[in-house]
């Protein structure tokens, strides 16, 4: 698993590197979306999420939920466009798990993509992520996450 500066990024995740956001595809052909433990360590520790409803629509490039923590309130986005399967509803209640298991039980929506193929070839696979997400720490004047909540 690549790690940068303190930064686990799992090697089987898809990665939207600009928007820290990480996909996975499931045996379904829906895809599972979740916040990067660079997200989390730069946002600190969430205290909402808001996700957008079962069935809405989401257009690619746009959000698909609204996160809050201390420090930041913004849109969490999907390269994908689609329609939301399903909401991460512990999250909803305990929006810290995105700060603790990023990867597992903190992800934020699995959805059904309308353009896969198309956008699947856009994402930074994560065996190659890590120098793109070296680059973007870099520009971001982003040290790491060692010592992040």
């Amino acid at each position: 698993m690549p790690t940068v500066r303190g930064c686990p990024l799992p090697d089987d995740l898809l990665y939207d590197v600009d928007n820290h956001i990480w996909f996975r595809e499931l045996p379904d052909g829906n895809v599972r979306l979740g916040m990067t433990t660079v997200a989390t360590a730069m946002a600190g520790q969430l205290v909402a999420f808001t996700p957008k409803k079962v069935g809405r629509d989401v257009q690619p490039g746009k959000s698909c939920a609204t996160v809050e923590s201390g420090k930041w309130v913004g849109p969490a986005k999907s390269a994908a466009g689609g329609t939301i399967v399903e909401v991460n509803e512990e999250l909803v209640a305990k929006p810290s798990l995105a700060n603790q298991d990023p990867y597992d039980a903190g992800w934020l929506i699995v959805l059904k993509p309308t353009d896969w193929a198309t956008v699947k070839g856009t994402l930074t696979p994560g065996a190659q992520v890590a120098a793109p997400y070296e680059a973007k720490m870099s520009a971001d004047g982003f040290a790491g996450c060692q010592g992040a909540p």
